[in-house]
């Protein structure tokens, strides 16, 4: 029996119809369809996060000048506070408010009787105390049952202060995961602060979207366009702030790094300021190769292109010999992969060059999209679900539209094989007979590492000591269990030396659980003599 088949034939026949659609096996030759952003079957043990941990946890949170508060109970403030590695630096013109968790501490009463009052006085106090040039107010689910008008308070705020103020309704239960939150925040910062600086333009100017600067790679990927000869604006949002945020629609070009939980941003600046974007890859050797020849390509100078050579020579050559260690090492292991947004593929490509087949894969909050790439967009229906979340449409803006290349010029790109305002989904990456599961949960984790004989597991802190535990050692691709950069060619001989180091020690075989060796219970049976 195929492996998927097993573990689908030990649910319910109710969880069995739900999970059939959501866990395929890839088969060469077949159409691949599978279902996905839709609820989770109650009580089963998703490894999700809410609305509100897309919008402030991934989104706005890795932005450094910006002060951002929690309206809400302490519990959903301290979730988001310190859980991803999303590193910035503060400078002399830059203040930074990352290593604070700020919250308005929302107590029973305040559900009952209402939390505006609370909130005006928290945002005082962060002015007075802090300084700051933008505050965001990111709310929890309380508040959005009790109805606090936060919109009607930041505008109050805005007037009173000085300063910007950004209100984003991203209550938890709002759609069906974290995704919904990463929409709701690229509204807002299309709305309150992408566009309304007053910077000139600069030659060769891109913006790097959704990349978060886990471990440092926004920094890596940073270093390596500076090094060819490229201006990054902002990164959008990993080591970002409110500062370059401002001025990123004079750029000349967005590249694309996790499109799920930011290409919205990409699809409205190309509206309004008529900004082309290009789907890149910085994970992983020949994908970062790939995506730097194809910046090159649409700048069409050939002294970028002669630069870029130069740099891929150079930045490989220094990796080569630790990478081939490791490829002897590791060549012929299985991996499981399970990370957010469109980061389970890249990361798949990467193992791939390592020798490393990927048997299991998938994504905890995917759409369609991220499994069978943009093209299937239009066919994708619209849920309940999805229109909780706002969409907004945006206009050309008459000062600052600009079209860089005509749509024959992009035409001609995409003929070459330049991701032009496209990409292609998980389908393209991931070898014949792997399982792909979406919103996969503890007992598939646990019955799927049974069946493939997984060597080692990428996935985030929900599930690590599930798997540690079966005696398969777990990375975490959502913090990088404190290592990095994994982005670019360093970021490539990082993750391969991880990945050597934790399938080669022998520790996760010599645990075993304590109830294993010793009764929790001690007992006798009784009854009468």
């Amino acid at each position: 029996m195929d492996p998927r088949d097993k573990v689908l034939d030990k649910y319910s026949s109710k969880v069995y119809k739900n999970r059939k659609e959501h866990v395929i096996t890839i088969k060469d030759g077949e159409p691949n369809v599978i279902t996905a952003d839709t609820r989770t079957v109650p009580g089963i043990m998703t490894n999700r996060g809410c609305c509100y941990a897309g919008a402030k946890g991934v989104v706005i949170g890795p932005l450094k000048d910006v002060l951002t508060i929690t309206h809400g109970p302490i519990g959903c403030g301290f979730y988001s506070w310190g859980t991803r590695r999303n590193k910035a630096k503060g400078d002399e013109s830059t203040k930074s408010f990352l290593e604070y968790c700020l919250s308005t501490d929302m107590q029973e009463t305040d559900i009952v009787f209402g939390g505006e009052k609370k909130l005006r006085q928290a945002l005082k106090e962060a002015v007075e105390i802090f300084d700051p040039e933008c505050i965001a107010i990111a709310s929890t689910c309380p508040v959005g049952l009790i109805g606090d008008d936060i919109h009607a308070i930041a505008s109050e705020a805005e007037k009173e202060y000085g300063i910007t103020v950004m209100a984003f309704s991203c209550e938890g239960y709002k759609g069906v995961s974290q995704s919904g939150g990463h929409h709701i925040a690229n509204n807002g910062l299309m709305k309150k602060v992408i566009g309304t600086g007053d910077a000139s333009p600069v030659k060769y100017s891109v913006n790097l979207l959704g990349e978060y600067n886990i471990g440092g790679d926004g920094w890596e990927v940073e270093r390596l366009l500076k090094r060819i000869g490229y201006n990054v604006i902002s990164i959008m949002t990993g080591d970002g702030s409110y500062a370059t945020l401002k001025n990123a629609h004079t750029a000349d070009l967005n590249l694309v790094q996790c499109h799920r939980s930011i290409n919205y941003i990409a699809e409205m600046m190309k509206t309004k300021y008529g900004t082309d974007w290009m789907k890149v890859n910085f994970i992983g050797i020949d994908t970062t190769k790939k995506s730097l020849r194809d910046l090159a390509k649409y700048f069409n100078d050939p002294e970028l292109i002669k630069r870029t050579e130069e740099v891929i020579a150079e930045e490989e050559a220094s990796i080569a010999q630790g990478i081939a260690a490791c490829q002897e090492k590791l060549k012929g292991k299985k991996a499981a992969i399970y990370v957010g947004g469109s980061r389970s593929h890249h990361y798949i490509n990467l193992l791939n060059s390592l020798g490393v087949d990927t048997v299991l894969a998938g994504y905890e909050f995917a759409h369609r999209d991220d499994y069978e790439g943009r093209e299937v967009i239009p066919t994708i229906k619209q849920d309940a679900d999805s229109k909780n979340i706002e969409s907004i449409t945006v206009a050309k803006d008459e000062s600052y539209y600009k079209e860089r290349l005509t749509e024959e010029e992009l035409m001609a790109l995409r003929a070459d094989g330049i991701p032009m305002e496209e990409y292609n989904g998980m389908w393209e990456d991931i070898m014949d007979g792997a399982v792909i599961t979406d919103d996969y949960n503890h007992f598939e984790t646990e019955q799927f590492i049974k069946e493939l004989g997984i060597d080692i597991f990428f996935s985030g802190i929900k599930d690590k000591y599930v798997i540690t535990r079966m005696g398969v050692p777990s990375r975490q691709l959502h913090s990088y269990d404190y290592s990095g950069p994994y982005a670019g060619f360093k970021g490539a001989l990082n993750f391969a030396n991880d990945v050597t180091m934790a399938t080669h020690i022998p520790a996760w075989n010599m645990l075993t659980a304590p109830w294993k060796k010793t009764p929790t219970l001690n007992g006798s049976l009784g009854g009468n003599e």
